[in-house]
């Protein structure tokens, strides 16, 4: 038997989140040695022998078996799985990760150099270096662990989370993607009340209603009315969604101060959807957009299938770009990047993945006029909008309860819950200026009425929690 299979803990060989294989030596072990022969075995062992129980590969660096414990302070084993590693004791701090070399400024955003997006995977390849750059002994590209660190002022900071925002910006489209889908129709009144707790919860944007055609969204068919119940808020935004000029026009007439925009990555689901190819649908909010300028009506722009389509498949991140990159020099404030079908991973290799996508727009359009905005059919909403943070993002939609889904993206399950968002910026240490307590309660007012549990963890966590404490 050789020394690896006697202290599987002693050198642990697996691979990182970059594919990379890492060896690591550990100078404690996490169990006694439980018996006098196996003592004798370690006597007898040549040290040599543990450099044949694992296969270095060029990216490695020598494991450092010179300084490899006496046995005689060997007192304890540490036993790891095959699959990860334990940091070494002097890099374990809090065990946190952070990834090195990228360089950020103390605003919202990062400042990283990236060319024009033409070449998808070739282009890629390039920018994976300069983000993922060598950070330990340990290989290039490898993840490694690091103490918390303090500034000047005492304030702890992690590598990690140095580009995440300050202050984050939550636009909620609860009342109108979370309900637009909905095969009961929700009655005006309570399409208004919701609006108002919302409000009061302290979001400082609200997407109220769709001014499209009753005939395609006849859940929204009362956009008109809900606009005018809602006219006396103050402090709040209400944007409402336009799909041509003709909604536009309805909808300042219903008094709407804000507009928004919606262009597909994928031809097939924007004939599906808006019923016109992509190319015709950007000669559409031209006209809305020139309109708007002359009423100084800010209109924001959406971008939907920006990983994947539920007919087409994965969409090239270079088609995200452009989409996004017309809409921005056509005059929208902002572009909301949406995941539709829910199918994006927050990685940088492989199909269907967010950083790619981020990278390309992010070339062509103002990181601080980007929105993100993540169905969670498949779960990864949470670290997708984590990463889209990294990257200097500071702008995220979300439904209240996790309401939504699109008409015409099958299986698309809703919207992540702004509960769940306004939880992770918090234990972030990020601002949203939202009262949880007064957010949970629009969710839980919403969901009772369409008799169904909430579509947030948060909020389903915290009733439970609540409901053992009285108990």
């Amino acid at each position: 038997m050789e020394l690896a299979q006697a202290l599987p803990g002693h050198i642990c060989s697996s691979w990182n989140g970059y594919g990379m294989k890492e060896a690591r030596v550990v100078d404690k072990f996490s169990a006694a040695l439980s018996s006098y022969s196996c003592k004798l075995f370690l006597l007898a062992t040549p040290v040599t022998a543990a450099i044949t129980c694992t296969t270095m590969s060029s990216l490695e660096e020598p494991l450092g078996l010179d300084k490899l414990p006496a046995l005689s302070n060997i007192d304890q084993v540490y036993r790891f799985s095959s699959g990860a590693c334990r940091p070494v004791p002097e890099d374990m701090g809090m065990g946190n990760c952070w990834i090195e070399g990228r360089s950020c400024s103390s605003s919202n955003s990062c400042k990283e150099d990236f060319g024009e997006y033409e070449k998808d995977h070739v282009t890629w390849r390039r920018h994976k270096r300069n983000l993922f750059q060598r950070t330990s002994s340990l290989g290039r590209g490898s993840v490694a662990c690091r103490n918390m660190t303090e500034n000047d002022t005492g304030e702890s900071k992690y590598k990690l989370f140095k580009c995440v925002p300050k202050y984050v910006k939550i636009v909620e489209v609860g009342p109108r993607d979370g309900l637009q889908n909905e095969k009961t129709v929700v009655p005006t009144s309570v399409k208004v009340k919701l609006i108002h707790k919302l409000v009061a919860s302290g979001l400082a944007v609200v997407e109220a209603t769709s001014f499209v055609s009753p005939k395609w969204v006849p859940q929204l068919a009362d956009a008109k009315d809900v606009m005018e119940a809602i006219q006396n808020l103050e402090g709040v935004r209400l944007p409402v969604l336009t799909p041509n000029l003709k909604g536009f026009e309805a909808a300042v007439a219903a008094g709407a101060k804000e507009v928004a925009v919606f262009a597909s990555a994928s031809e097939s689901f924007s004939k599906s959807n808006i019923n016109c190819s992509i190319e015709e649908s950007l000669v559409r909010y031209l006209a809305v957009t020139s309109a708007a300028k002359k009423l100084s009506i800010p209109v924001r722009g959406y971008v939907s299938c920006v990983v994947g389509c539920p007919v087409e498949g994965y969409i090239s991140p270079s088609k995200v770009a452009y989409v996004a990159k017309e809409l921005h020099n056509m005059g929208c404030f902002e572009i909301s990047l949406g995941d539709t079908v829910g199918v994006a991973t927050p990685g940088y290799v492989g199909i269907g993945t967010v950083l790619p996508m981020l990278d390309a727009v992010m070339a062509v359009v103002p990181v601080e006029k980007l929105a993100v905005h993540f169905h969670d059919t498949y779960g990864q909403s949470l670290p997708n909008i984590l990463l889209s943070l990294q990257m200097g993002i500071s702008t995220v939609d979300s439904s209240v309860s996790g309401l939504g889904g699109c008409p015409y993206a099958k299986g698309a399950s809703g919207n992540v819950a702004t509960e769940d968002v306004v939880y992770m910026l918090n234990g972030l240490g990020v601002k949203t200026n939202v009262d949880m307590g007064k957010l949970l309660s629009a969710g839980e007012y919403i969901s009772q009425f369409l008799g169904r549990p909430s579509g947030s963890k948060t909020a389903i966590a915290i009733s439970r929690r609540d409901s053992r404490e009285c108990s």
